[in-house]
């Protein structure tokens, strides 16, 4: 099952998700909700980061190749999502269902008046439509979770790239921790624009297996990290 190839540990049993949030974007800065109206892509500054984020992928995909690529609709994650793939000569294929959350009748409006009206943050209700027309915040959670477990499933024992939002990657935290999409959380997941969150599902020598979360928000060096391969109760 496990072999050395070019002083590299190989496993036909490996699974990489490795989730990238998309570069700083017009509607982050202005604070608004940015959904298929609101969003009008990367600010200069969100260039720079996604090309920065590119070229620190390079030596992770040079040491154990990423074998396929998905990016959410939004313009700002296509343009990232362009960037990144193009950097490592990835095919890339759109996925709605990894789509941010469903603004509704909010998308384009300031977070500030959102807020406001709806008298906290979506998480803070998670069963609730935060305006109308829009997602709950569970209903997005249980949509991108159920994305996320489907594409491991399919492609198990690949490295799977999935570039995307903030959101998607407390989805990820969520689905392979087994925290519900209907529990709020006392504690919340700050991710920088255009960074690496990685969780790594190998076996041990013992022959079990788990998810590890190998990295959270991390902007590089990705390539000098080796996730453990002991699970340890």
């Amino acid at each position: 099952m496990n072999s050395r190839d070019g002083g590299r540990w190989m496993s036909d049993t490996d699974t990489d998700l490795l989730l990238v949030r998309h570069g700083e974007a017009h509607c982050n800065i202005a604070w608004v909700a940015g959904g298929d109206r609101g969003c009008t892509g990367l600010t200069p500054r969100g260039r720079e980061q996604a090309a920065n984020l590119a070229r620190a992928l390079r030596p992770l995909h040079a040491a154990r190749p990423i074998d396929v690529a998905y990016a959410a609709p939004r313009l700002r994650v296509r343009e990232t999502a362009q960037t990144v793939c193009d950097e490592l000569g990835l095919p890339v294929a759109a996925e709605p269902r990894l789509s941010g959350p469903d603004h509704g009748e909010a998308d384009g409006r300031p977070w500030a008046d959102i807020i406001a009206e709806f008298g906290g943050h979506p998480a803070d209700r998670p069963e609730e439509p935060f305006a109308p027309g829009s997602e709950s915040w569970s209903e997005f959670l249980i949509r991108a979770g159920g994305c996320l477990r489907e594409l491991t499933e399919l492609h198990r024992g690949q490295r799977v790239l999935v570039i995307a939002h903030g959101e998607t990657v407390e989805a990820a935290h969520r689905l392979l921790m087994g925290v519900p999409a209907v529990t709020p959380l006392t504690y919340g997941f700050s991710v920088a624009h255009a960074s690496l969150t990685w969780w790594s599902h190998r076996w041990s020598s013992a022959g079990r297996s788990r998810w590890s979360l190998v990295l959270h928000g991390a902007t590089d060096g990705f390539h000098t990290i080796r996730p453990s391969r002991e699970n340890r109760s």
